[in-house]
């Protein structure tokens, strides 16, 4: 009677540790479906030199979007950069560039709106001002010499939110909350001219 006491008991506990971890990944799995992810990135040559091009899935977790909603701006960071590896030495960044897009909603128009140096670009939804800022087309990265033919280089790109552009009460918040720990890992890929 033991004996089967005993095992049955084992299933029982081994059903209980599988359930519990479909739960927990069940839990879990939303936590993931937030944030930036590089879908494709491109380092194209021209006449005029190198094109940067990239896309990216942007989807804001409900803490960003509440914030945005009430009027806080939101920072993105744009970084890329080329460098040239080297056996001998230290690697060679032949470039690094940022770009900072700003996103913002203003009540009284009901408008989103995102911001590029001087230029800003008005979108009645969210989703379309998403899109727009995860499409990054033609964007001049290097002159056509800076690449020797035949040599392999690494681009890599990624995008975050800037916690450094949010006004001081939420800047202490992001350090406490993961919630505002928003951006894409780098996504690096082989470029040989």
């Amino acid at each position: 009677m033991t004996a089967f006491s005993t095992h049955c008991c084992r299933k029982y506990r081994l059903w209980n540790a599988l359930a519990a971890f479909v739960l927990l990944f069940a839990a879990l799995a939303p936590a993931y479906a937030d944030g930036i992810e590089v879908r494709r990135a491109t380092l194209a040559a021209a006449e005029e030199g190198y094109f940067f091009e990239a896309d990216f899935d942007i989807a804001l977790n409900a803490t960003l979007e509440e914030a945005l909603n009430k009027g806080v701006p939101l920072y993105f960071l744009l970084e890329f950069e080329v460098i040239r590896p080297r056996w001998y030495w230290v690697n060679e960044k032949l470039l690094e560039s940022q770009q900072r897009y700003r996103l913002s909603y203003n009540a009284l128009t009901r408008q989103y709106r995102i911001g590029v140096g001087s230029l800003y670009h008005n979108f009645d939804a969210l989703s379309e001002a998403l899109d727009f800022l995860s499409r990054v087309r033609r964007r001049l990265a290097l002159a056509p010499a800076v690449l020797s033919k035949g040599t392999t280089y690494i681009a890599g790109v990624r995008m975050q939110l800037d916690v450094s552009q949010l006004p001081k009460p939420f800047q202490l918040n992001a350090v406490a909350s993961r919630d505002w720990n928003f951006g894409s890992p780098w996504f690096r890929w082989n470029v040989t001219p």
